[in-house]
C-alpha cells in the first residue's frame, strides 16, 4: 500500500493488511471430511461463507483430494468404515507435500484416550459433537491463521536468505575486483609477469585444499577462508609500489644496500593493508588475510626471515603458503638475474628448505602436490 502523493510504503497500514488478511483466512481451503452426508452439508453451510470448502467422504477420497490440491485446514472425521479418520491423519503426515497441513478431528468420542490417539497421529485440535458452530468456526479460524502466519514467515525468511546470498555475493565481487586492481598496481610497477600472480594464487588454493586434511590447519581452512585466501594471494608483494625504480627495476642483481630497501617492500605492504583496514573502522577478514600474507610471506620457519623475524608458528598460516608458493614460483621462472632453474633442482630447494625456510607441513603437502604445481606452471607459463 502506498501513502498518498509520497510513493513510500506505509510498514503500518502493511502489517495491518496483512494482519487482516490473515485473521480472516482470506481465500483459504478447508477439507471436510466425515461419512455421514448430513454432518457434510452442515458443515459446508457454516464455513462456505468465509472459505472455500472441499468435501470428501472417505478417507482414501480426503487423501486423493489432497494430493491434487493441498488445503489450508482439514475438518476430519474419527469414525468411518476402511480407512478411519486416525489413520487417514497418520497417512496425511507421513506425506511430505501433506505433512504441514493443520488437522482438526472431529468426533463423538470424549474419552482423554481418544484425544490423547489424535493428537498422537499429528491433529492440532479435536472438536466433540455434537458440533458448536460459534466453537467451530473460532478453533478454524485460528488454525488458519496460524497457517498462513507460518506460511508468510517462511516466504519472508526465504526471501531474507535470497536477499543476504545476493549481497554477499555482490560483497565478494567488490573484494575481489578490489584486490585484482591492488594487484595490478603492483604489476605495473614490477619486472614480474601477471602470470607470477595466477600461478601463485593457484599454488596457494592448492596447498590450502591439501591441508584442510591435516588437523592443524582444519578449524582455521574452511571454504570461506580458502576463498579469501586465493583473493588475497595478488596481493603479496602490493608493497613494491613504495620502491624506487633504480632497485625495483634494475636489470641485475641488487647490492646489499638495495636488497635491504627491497626487503622494505613486506613492512609497506602490510602497513598499507593494515591503514585501509583501520579506514574502514572495523577487522575484515579479507584485508586481515591480505596483511598477514604481504607482511609475512618472506618470514621463514627458523626465524631467518624479513620483516619481523617470525619463526614457527608466529608466522600466520596464509604466509606460510605464500612462502612456498612464491618461491616456487621464482624458482622456475626467469628473472634478469637468472634462468628458470628445471623442475627436479626447483622441488629439490623446497623439500631442503622443509623446517628451516618453510613450514614442515606445508612442505609436505606440497611434495603430495609436486606434478599440479607443474600443470599450473605450465598451464600458465609466461
Amino acid at each position: 500500500m502506498l501513502c498518498k502523493d509520497t510513493g513510500i510504503r506505509n510498514p503500518t497500514r502493511e502489517r495491518t493488511k496483512v494482519m487482516d488478511e490473515l485473521s480472516e483466512g482470506r481465500d483459504a481451503t478447508i477439507l471436510v471430511v466425515d461419512d455421514t452426508p448430513e454432518n457434510l452439508s452442515l458443515l459446508n453451510a457454516l464455513l462456505r461463507e468465509r472459505y472455500r470448502v472441499k468435501i470428501a467422504t472417505s478417507g482414501e477420497r480426503a487423501l486423493s483430494i489432497a494430493r491434487t490440491a493441498p488445503p489450508d485446514l482439514v475438518l476430519l472425521d474419527v469414525m468411518m468404515p476402511v480407512v478411519d479418520g486416525y489413520e487417514t491423519c497418520r497417512r496425511m503426515k507421513e506425506d511430505p507435500l501433506l505433512a504441514e497441513i493443520p488437522v482438526i478431528f472431529l468426533t463423538a468420542k470424549s474419552d482423554v484416550e481418544d484425544e490423547k490417539q489424535g493428537f498422537s497421529v499429528g491433529a492440532v485440535d479435536y472438536i466433540t459433537k455434537p458440533l458448536s458452530p460459534s466453537i467451530l468456526l473460532s478453533r478454524v479460524r485460528t488454525h488458519v491463521t496460524l497457517k498462513l502466519a507460518k506460511e508468510r514467515l517462511r516466504e519472508a525468511n526465504d526471501w531474507l536468505e535470497n536477499e543476504v546470498h545476493e549481497r554477499t555475493r555482490e560483497l565478494e565481487a567488490t573484494q575481489e575486483a578490489s584486490m585484482l586492481a591492488l594487484a595490478t598496481l603492483a604489476e605495473t610497477r614490477d619486472n614480474e609477469t601477471g602470470n607470477h600472480i595466477r600461478r601463485t594464487a593457484r599454488y596457494v588454493r592448492e596447498l590450502a585444499v591439501k591441508l584442510r586434511e591435516h588437523p592443524k590447519f582444519a578449524a582455521f581452512l574452511d571454504n570461506k577462508t580458502v576463498a579469501t585466501l586465493v583473493r588475497s594471494a595478488p596481493l603479496h608483494d602490493i608493497g613494491k609500489v613504495g620502491i624506487a625504480d633504480s632497485i625495483l627495476l634494475k636489470p641485475g642483481k641488487l647490492t646489499p644496500e638495495e636488497f635491504e630497501v627491497m626487503k622494505t617492500h613486506a613492512a609497506i605492504g602490510r602497513d598499507a593493508l593494515v591503514k585501509a583496514e583501520a579506514l574502514l573502522g572495523a577487522e575484515m577478514s579479507y584485508l586481515g588475510i591480505a596483511k598477514d600474507i604481504a607482511g609475512g610471506h618472506h618470514e621463514k620457519w627458523d626465524g631467518s626471515g624479513y620483516p619481523e623475524g617470525l619463526s614457527g608458528d608466529q608466522i600466520p598460516i596464509p604466509a606460510r603458503l605464500m612462502a612456498l608458493a612464491d618461491v616456487y614460483d621464482a624458482l622456475i621462472s626467469k628473472r634478469v638475474y637468472k634462468e628458470p632453474f628445471p623442475r627436479e633442482k626447483a622441488e629439490a630447494i623446497i623439500l631442503e628448505g622443509r623446517g628451516k625456510h618453510f613450514d614442515p607441513d606445508v612442505v609436505d603437502a606440497f611434495a603430495a602436490l609436486k606434478d599440479v604445481f607443474w600443470e599450473i606452471a605450465q598451464k600458465l607459463s609466461d
